[in-house]
């Protein structure tokens, strides 16, 4: 790209669709000089873009991006010597990968770092380095300041010419869309993109044989929550391109997480990638694929370990796009039923609904929101997700309000707002709204009132949230089995193994599922339909 950072604009974009799938249309890429052939490509694009969101229009053709999975045959490592000067040093990737590549040979590290020498764990990772026969520098220096930068530059021994180079440097500042700043973008592009241009500029004369940018799959594909981040990498990206196009070294590693330590390290960031396919990477594995794409014909590689199938489920559920049109699973999800279980789709789940009895409605659609919540929150059931609790006590913030969003808009087909934890402060409040949205008052064949129907919901609602223990502890279990024409008293009802009377059920009440006990115990008469 001949101006890289306007690569910003489409890593932004990556994320705004997925945050705002509906209201997101697309980027286009356009040459410097539009001229009428290309601006006509362009009229016929914006009139019917086919599916495609990501393009390039040229006067000769218009591209769609994709993104597929490669083999690299027979690939060559990248064996390094002379000096290799890494930024982020000291860091979580910095140093991991500066101890991988000294056990495959670099002799000469030099590490640049704010905090140089006095970053926590920068004396351990020397003698690690040293141990492993090679040379460390860990210098202060911060690379987004031309002067310091140009000043270790200088200082480089000329029996130990710079052969590499690698920026690993970067900050992360989450947030959505929304309640993003100018001051929260210019500190990651400070860290990622201002080092990486004057890295560009301030090593040319140097001739590296390696030139690598750790960028991230939030750059390629997008992640909610990350759009600062994902606007930076995609200049990296950019970058990449413009050096090579100049007959440079460079090569643009487009990461997923690593495992371990590092900026997406935590135990959401964690849940959050299982859930969307993406497996955390082996470091190992890791630096040897930094040391074999370098040596590619690409400039821009994703490194990544992926679920393909869960992987292309995650972010076509979300908004269909044709940037996975060549992974494997693809094909599957753009079918008819997208390839999902029936019950998890719009038409699907309406249909469900309808066919239920209007007491059980509630408690499905409540089990649907405390499920996916549940999910978000990294949670292995729905036991801390009480339909009563506040969404902002169970912990969700901004971001979880939009992946929460992306998952219940998935499985209903609905379009709801990503403030929708704020507008309907709890599962119960949430999954009423839903119900609502689905199946409006008068449809449905319901003939209550919508109070007296929104009053009744709301009861059941609450009883199925309660597990049995508390209603046996609180003495209302033998209250629910008379209202459901049981006798508590009778023979073996507070046996070990609470048996209800075998004519009426045939199962224990611990077999039961609780919204099955609170039906029978509100219409006293079992559902005549299970799921």
């Amino acid at each position: 790209m001949a101006a890289p950072l306007q690569a910003a604009v489409h890593g932004l974009g990556r994320v705004a669709a997925l945050e705002h799938p509906q209201r997101w249309g697309g980027t286009v890429d356009l040459p410097v000089t539009l001229d009428g052939r290309t601006a006509e490509r362009l009229a016929a694009v914006l009139a019917d873009p086919e599916g495609e969101d990501q393009l390039a229009v040229r006067p000769g053709a218009v591209f769609g991006r994709r993104l597929a999975a490669v083999r690299p045959e027979a690939p060559r490592d990248w064996q390094p010597d002379g000096t290799v000067l890494i930024t982020g040093g000291t860091g979580a990737l910095g140093a991991r990968t500066a101890r991988r590549l000294a056990g495959a040979g670099a002799r000469r590290l030099l590490l640049l770092s704010r905090s140089g020498p006095d970053a926590p764990g920068a004396a351990e990772l020397a003698a690690d380095l040293r141990a492993l026969g090679a040379e460390p520098v860990i210098t202060a220096c911060d690379t987004a300041d031309r002067d310091a930068l140009a000043a270790v530059l200088a200082q480089l021994p000329e029996d130990a010419p710079l052969t590499g180079v690698i920026h690993a440097a970067g900050v992360l500042d989450d947030g959505v869309l929304d309640g993003l700043t100018p001051e929260r973008f210019a500190t990651v592009f400070r860290a990622k993109v201002t080092s990486a241009l004057l890295l560009d500029e301030l090593t040319r004369a140097h001739e590296p044989e390696v030139f690598a940018l750790f960028s991230s799959a939030s750059a390629a594909v997008g992640n909610p929550g990350q759009g600062t981040y994902a606007a930076a990498n995609a200049v990296l990206d950019a970058l990449a391109e413009r050096r090579r196009a100049e007959g440079l070294a460079a090569t643009s590693v487009a990461y997923g997480a690593w495992d371990g330590e590092g900026m997406a390290g935590g135990e959401r960031a964690a849940a959050l990638a299982r859930r969307t396919g993406v497996r955390p990477l082996d470091p190992d594995l890791a630096v040897l694929a930094l040391r074999q794409v370098v040596t590619g014909i690409d400039p821009v590689a994703v490194v990544a370990d992926v679920d393909p199938d869960r992987f292309a489920r995650a972010f076509t559920s979300v908004r269909p796009s044709r940037l996975l049109a060549e992974m494997p699973s693809h094909a599957a999800l753009a079918a008819p039923d997208g390839g999902r279980d029936a019950r998890q789709s719009g038409p699907a789940l309406r249909e469900r609904l309808t066919r239920l009895p209007e007491g059980r409605r509630a408690a499905t659609v409540l089990t649907l929101v405390r499920e996916r919540a549940a999910e978000v929150l990294g949670h292995p059931g729905t036991d801390q997700v009480g339909p009563d609790r506040a969404f902002r006590d169970l912990g969700f913030d901004s971001l979880g309000a939009v992946e929460l969003r992306n998952q219940l808009n998935a499985a209903t087909g609905l379009t709801l707002s990503a403030t929708l934890v704020f507008d309907h402060p709890t599962p119960a409040a949430l999954a009423g709204h839903i119900l609502q949205q689905l199946l409006p008052s008068g449809s449905g064949g319901t003939s209550h009132a919508a109070t007296t129907g929104d009053e009744e919901r709301a009861v059941r609602a609450a009883l199925a949230g309660l597990p049995l223990d508390r209603l046996r502890a609180g003495g209302l279990l033998d209250r629910l089995l008379e209202l459901a024409g049981q006798t508590p008293d009778a023979p073996g009802a507070h046996q070990d193994t609470t048996a209800v009377d075998d004519d009426a059920y045939g199962v224990s009440i611990d077999a039961m599922e609780i919204d099955d006990l609170v039906q029978a115990a509100l219409n006293a008469h079992p559902d005549e339909e299970r799921d």
